[in-house]
């Protein structure tokens, strides 16, 4: 999500394509749709392998069912196995261990904190360079443009006039004298 912030120019913009990004990470992930049942092309290989939630669901069923057996509905049928329950029903291989899932996750958080890192960096180097210095420009050039901020041609120096007057004392301005003089 810091990735999908960091590229879109505004905060609405990146509510939508996060929210986008996050739906389509929990349909692969395995809970919705299993992942032998997801496309090949476009979403079991690039996306499926991406994404950390399928890899911290997949050993979490392995962690919950591997080394359970449940009762069969006759009892005349063998008990039915964890392994058999992932394998048939969750479409989840059960070659590799719950740890190495939990190491692909470790993994693709590591490679995603980096990338995120190394996109940052790189983007404001290049917006320092460029996009900062024409912002200011056109914030500088906009600011010029405002009433407030021009100059007036008749007075150069500081608009007031009442700095310009010789300064009376309070009782000779109301008509009174100072008991003072």
């Amino acid at each position: 999500m810091m990735i999908i912030a960091s590229l879109v120019p505004n905060f609405l913009m990146g509510l939508i394509v996060g929210a986008g990004y996050v739906g389509v990470m929990m349909v692969t992930s395995g809970y919705f749709r299993v992942s032998p049942h997801l496309p090949k092309v476009s979403w079991r290989y690039p996306i499926l392998y991406i994404n950390f939630g399928a890899w911290g669901l997949q050993g979490a069923y392995k962690n919950d069912m591997i080394g359970l057996e449940f009762e069969a509905m006759n009892p005349c049928e063998p008990k039915l196995k964890g392994e058999n329950i992932l394998r048939t029903m969750l479409g989840i291989e059960v070659d590799h261990s719950k740890w190495w899932d939990l190491a692909a996750v470790a993994t693709i958080l590591i490679s995603f904190r980096l990338f995120l890192s190394s996109f940052s960096s790189s983007s404001e180097s290049s917006l320092r360079l460029g996009f900062i210095n024409s912002t200011r420009n056109e914030l500088l050039h906009r600011i010029k443009k405002r009433p407030s901020f021009r100059k007036a041609a008749a007075s150069l120096s500081f608009p007031s006039k009442r700095h310009h007057q010789p300064l009376h004392p309070l009782s000779s301005q109301v008509g009174l004298t100072s008991p003072i003089h």
